[in-house]
């Protein structure tokens, strides 16, 4: 840690730059203490390391889950003088006795208060989900950046994120979907948006690459996004990880494709109307092509032209699947708010954009064209591309 509290009950920052010399003149003529547990800490002046301050050996504090890594250290205390700079008001490890939890950095900017965790390890999902919990309650707004070493590019803008990767996932004031990480060594922000998952893992995403140097507050706060989707690399990327996981089916994976058999389906012979990508459907850990397939069995197939279908009762027939573990919804701690099943509302917007279905009131549509199921490779080939040709534009819209 960075700060610690002197014996007279300062609290004693190494965010100001002390030169070697008078921090070692200080160490050995002042005590230090944590501020959470009030044990005595040491301060580490290695040649190594970033100076700071560690607990002595046999020592417990309550506020620190995880060791701090030199990467942490570094990261925390750019960003915090990245703050000073701009002229924010920023507190570093400020410890808020009322809701006993230490942000890396306190700060206030346009009449709100942030918690600022840069986390650059994992911790277990309740941790995560205890301290958001803490800080909304206690009117903070919890700003959680994601170490950027976490980040891992695949090729293009194909990346792989973990569970513990999208707990940093957070909604702008625009209410855009972004993920903010920061690397240290490098001294920029990695910003990703407009993901949409193909897999459970893997995900198409636009990225922003952003100097610490060069960027303000407000840029990350509520970044500018640009790049529509690129479907048609969406869709080839999601075909290759469905070859590859049937090549290697999971058990979730073979009780699917074992209950779309009887109904006549294959998942190499699906429609291009299944599998699509919507601008939420990252709130369902669940691949689109799975989940939208057995959307397909359950709502739309024998259905005739006109046929009206509800709302109400595909969130049923949805939920059902959910508790039974057909489909996954991903665990999003920032945003717990956010009803799942608006994935479904917009992949029948998007149905009705394609001309599939129609609206008739708020929750009820009718079928205008069934799914056209091909036949073999060749048909689904010539359907795929005659589909992207015509609604490229709509399915860039997500």
């Amino acid at each position: 840690m960075l700060t610690a509290r002197t014996k007279s009950g300062t609290i004693f920052s190494l965010s100001n730059h002390y030169e070697k010399e008078n921090l070692l003149i200080l160490r050995n003529n002042e005590e230090f203490f944590c501020p959470v547990c009030g044990e005595a800490v040491s301060l580490k002046l290695g040649n190594q390391r970033i100076y700071h301050f560690a607990h002595r050996s046999g020592t417990f504090c309550s506020d620190f889950h995880e060791s701090e890594s030199l990467y942490h250290l570094e990261g925390k205390l750019q960003l915090f003088q990245w703050l000073h700079m701009q002229g924010i008001s920023a507190k570093l490890e400020y410890y808020d006795s009322l809701i006993g939890q230490r942000p890396d950095i306190l700060f206030h900017f346009r009449g709100n208060k942030y918690a600022l965790e840069y986390q650059c390890s994992p911790i277990p999902e309740e941790i995560f989900v205890k301290r958001t919990e803490n800080y909304i309650h206690h009117h903070y707004i919890p700003f959680w950046i994601l170490g950027g070493k976490h980040i891992k590019a695949k090729r293009g803008n194909v990346f792989s994120l973990s569970n513990f990767n999208y707990f940093f996932l957070r909604k702008t004031p625009s209410r855009q979907l972004v993920l903010p990480s920061y690397c240290s060594e490098e001294k920029r922000f990695h910003i990703l948006s407009k993901i949409h998952p193909f897999s459970i893992k893997n995900t198409t995403a636009s990225s922003s690459i952003l100097s610490i140097h060069k960027t303000k507050i407000e840029e990350i706060l509520e970044p500018t996004l640009f790049n529509p989707i690129n479907f048609t690399k969406w869709a080839n990327e999601m075909e290759k990880s469905m070859i590859n996981s049937s090549l290697h089916a999971s058990p979730e994976l073979n009780h699917f494709l074992h209950e779309i058999y009887p109904h006549n389906l294959n998942l190499y012979l699906l429609p291009p109307e299944i599998g699509l990508p919507v601008r939420h459907a990252l709130l369902i850990q669940t691949p689109p092509i799975i989940w939208q397939t057995y959307l397909y069995v359950d709502v739309f197939q024998n259905k005739s032209p006109n046929t009206h279908i509800d709302l109400r009762d595909v969130e049923r027939i949805f939920n059902d699947r959910i508790k039974i573990n057909n489909i996954i919804i991903r665990n999003l701690p920032q945003l717990t708010s956010v009803n799942p099943f608006m994935v479904v509302r917009e992949y029948f917007q998007l149905l009705e954009r394609l001309g599939i279905i129609i609206k008739r009131d708020e929750s009820v549509y009718q079928m205008q064209q069934g799914f056209m199921i091909p036949n073999s490779n060749r048909e689904k080939e010539e359907r795929k591309q005659a589909f992207f040709q015509k609604n490229s534009s709509i399915l860039a819209k997500g």
